[in-house]
């Protein structure tokens, strides 16, 4: 674990309020993290992004389900025979530690799916003890991952915390499908809080009971949809991924990797380049895509591939994009007898459709973002800062006076109330020297900053610094909207990039 790294972006983090342990003023509860104003200001252009990406751009839909949900939804799912992790608990201490987790830290490897007696004999075999007391552990036994609740006062009505959010897009598929027409394929798209009762959750964000996800189910007829529009487009384009006997990495085209049965079909394999393209276009660079074996695999999962991020903590699994197969539909329409099969007018039969998920835990990918993008100082800045890209940076542009002068304050608060009337998140700042106010703004990834100097008055210019080398143009007052959202769509982080952006 890269201790360096993770300290400084905590402590930056915490500084600025980026996050923020949960109920911290009472020693908070590990697995609870909150998102303070600027980590909720980049946590709303991540998701809008996804969006554009996943969802607007292939005219899917979105939809905002129930949080909670009565037991027999999670029995139709098997979410409440098969959602549980190994715990293994100290005999002294009394200490939960998760089974397989334990085993990885301590010898390596990956025990995701490992029978419980399987893994008390590898605790036992390698003499592995409680990590915090160096306590005797007792067997390996299965621990419920679900939130459980009751509802109406009557203790006998259990209901679950949703560990997922698509249990919603297949339980509103009927109606879903109804409203447009009745047609196939068709994509329903879910962004929100799940939760799971983690046994012992560490590293910050990668591990919370409560967290958020971004995912994408696209029901289709396996008898029919054979492709999906776009993947002509990028069949040949290469990504890096690990077979499921891991033994090594391959740099296959999406087409290879779906011919050799790595990706389950080509709008598994659409999917997987998209998300792709999503975490580049994110900054993050150091992933690999992961087929996941038979042990690994989520009980509803005919195949799996993982997108797993090097982090300071290790390669850690941040999207899983599986193929669900028709397990869901299937499960909810026995168990609730009603049938949900639906009628496909393109071959006259009425099927249960097919469906391809992706699934991004979302909390992982902003800590992912941040580690990526995190810049210690320099000779060139001598402060740290974050190279977000600048579609997800916090503010679109920091407005500084060049010094505290009345006419240089209401210019700039004018120009604040304009930019904040046309939609753009921006801050004003008139205190301290100019320099130290443009540390600030790099500090949490700023995009912009527009100084008014005594010139402003006279001419009505600004000047826009870019973020990442301290570049400076002049640009009339009158053009600092359309220019801002230009540079922000364009990516435009310096001075040559400002060379190249389209005029």
């Amino acid at each position: 674990m890269d201790e360096k790294l993770y300290d400084k972006i905590l402590e930056i983090s915490l500084k600025r309020s980026i996050f923020i342990p949960g109920a911290e003023i009472y020693n908070s509860v590990a697995g609870f993290y909150d998102y303070g104003p600027i980590g909720k200001l980049i946590k709303n252009k991540i998701e809008n992004t996804w969006r554009k990406m996943f969802v607007k751009k292939h005219g899917f839909h979105e939809i905002e389900s129930s949080t909670i949900y009565p037991e027999i939804v999670f029995k139709a799912s098997g979410h409440a025979e098969h959602f549980a992790d190994p715990i293994a608990t100290c005999k002294k201490c009394k200490a939960k530690h998760s089974a397989d987790k334990l085993l990885a830290e301590n010898i390596g490897g990956n025990y995701e799916g490992v029978p419980e007696e399987e893994l008390t004999k590898l605790i036992k075999a390698n003499n592995i003890k409680c990590s915090l007391c160096k306590g005797e552990l007792t067997d390996v036994a299965k621990f419920a991952l679900m939130f459980q609740t009751t509802y109406g006062g009557d203790s006998s009505n259990i209901a679950y915390l949703r560990p997922e959010t698509a249990q919603g897009m297949f339980l509103n598929f009927p109606r879903v499908f109804g409203t447009y027409q009745n047609k196939l394929p068709l994509g329903i798209a879910q962004i929100g809080k799940a939760y799971r009762n983690e046994i012992a959750p560490r590293r910050l964000l990668i591990r919370l009971r409560e967290f958020n996800q971004m995912e994408l189910e696209y029901f289709f007829n396996p008898e029919i949809d054979k492709t999906i529009e776009g993947y002509e487009q990028i069949k040949d384009e290469k990504i890096e991924i690990m077979g499921a006997d891991k033994t090594n990495i391959e740099k296959l085209s999406v087409e290879q990797a779906v011919e050799k049965k790595y990706i389950t079909n080509k709008i598994h394999g659409y999917l997987v380049f998209l998300t792709k393209q999503f975490y580049e276009k994110m900054g993050v660079k150091n992933y690999r895509f992961r087929q996941l074996n038979d042990k690994e695999k989520a009980h509803y999962a005919v195949g799996a591939v993982d997108l797993e991020v090097e982090t300071s903590f290790g390669w850690t699994e941040c999207v899983s994009l599986a193929n669900r197969g028709n397990y869901d539909i299937t499960s909810h329409s026995n168990t609730s007898k009603k049938d949900l099969s639906v009628f496909d007018d393109r071959n006259g039969k009425k099927i249960v459709p097919h469906v391809i998920e992706p699934s991004f835990g979302f909390d992982r990918l902003f800590w992912c973002i941040l580690e990526s993008s995190y810049r210690p100082a320099s000779d060139e800045k001598k402060w740290e800062w974050f190279d977000l890209p600048m579609f997800i940076s916090p503010y679109h542009a920091a407005i500084y006076p060049l010094v505290k002068k009345e006419l240089l304050q209401n210019m700039g608060k004018t120009l604040l109330e304009e930019l904040r009337e046309k939609g753009l998140d921006v801050i004003y700042k008139e205190s301290g020297s100019i320099g130290r106010r443009y540390a600030r703004a790099d500090e949490i990834g700023v995009a912009y900053c527009i100084t008014i100097d005594f010139d402003s008055i006279e001419n009505k210019t600004v000047t826009i610094r870019f973020r990442n080398d301290g570049g400076q143009i002049r640009v009339p007052l009158d053009k600092i909207y359309d220019m801002v959202c230009k540079f922000t769509d364009n990516d435009v982080r310096t001075l040559e990039d400002f060379e190249k952006c389209p005029r």
